[in-house]
């Protein structure tokens, strides 16, 4: 590995919308040390979710950006808004280290995702090339001894919260400012992002 190349942790996800148990994870990469840099990786469609509930790809990254706007090594990336649909990893991870050639690439990804890695495109070819760093996801116990070499499990916290639950509680008008920061929140509202869905 050469010194110089600037260490760069991919962090995939839907961000709809991107709260502070995303940051806080990302800041964690970087206090530990493993990694310069952390660029969330705002994806256009997760070929294993539904779509439903997910607001315009442009308007999630316009949130991940107003969230890490003091932060200068999280940065939010729209480089898979631009590649073939639906966006695999492995396509993301080539493309980048055909385009960044001064970075090298390693992948974040929750215990979740671990448990469903065998399922993603060609992800013998992620192990082999490629570090990974795999956070605590509630339900899914990950046996730290089994994992292989170059991955690495990140002892987070828990997040007791997710974008669905920021979700329904912005559809109620509940206040989330213990979930997203006050930036995020006041900008949902404005644009009225994830409108009232209640019937009452």
């Amino acid at each position: 590995i050469n010194l110089n190349m600037i260490r760069t942790t991919i962090f995939g996800g839907s961000f709809n919308p991107i709260h502070k148990g995303h940051i806080n994870l990302a800041q964690q990469l970087l206090n530990e040390g493993v990694t310069d840099e952390v660029w969330l990786m705002v994806s256009p469609h997760n070929p294993l979710k539904k779509q439903e509930g997910l607001i315009d790809e442009n308007m999630r990254l316009h949130l991940a950006q107003l969230a890490i706007k003091d932060n200068q090594n999280i940065k939010a990336s729209d480089f898979e808004f631009n590649l073939p649909r639906p966006s695999y990893t492995w396509n993301t991870l080539n493309k980048l280290k055909q385009k960044y050639p001064e970075r090298i690439f390693s992948l974040l990804i929750g215990a979740d995702n671990w448990e469903l890695f065998p399922k993603w495109a060609n992800y013998n070819q992620i192990l082999q090339q490629y570090e990974l760093f795999v956070y605590p996801r509630k339900g899914f116990a990950i046996n730290i001894n089994s994992l292989p070499s170059n991955v690495h499990y990140i002892d987070a916290p828990l997040y007791p919260f997710s974008s669905t639950d920021i979700r329904n509680a912005l559809s109620k008008g509940e206040n989330c400012e213990q979930m997203i920061t006050s930036e995020v929140a006041q900008e949902i509202i404005r644009l009225n992002l994830y409108p009232n869905n209640s019937k009452e």
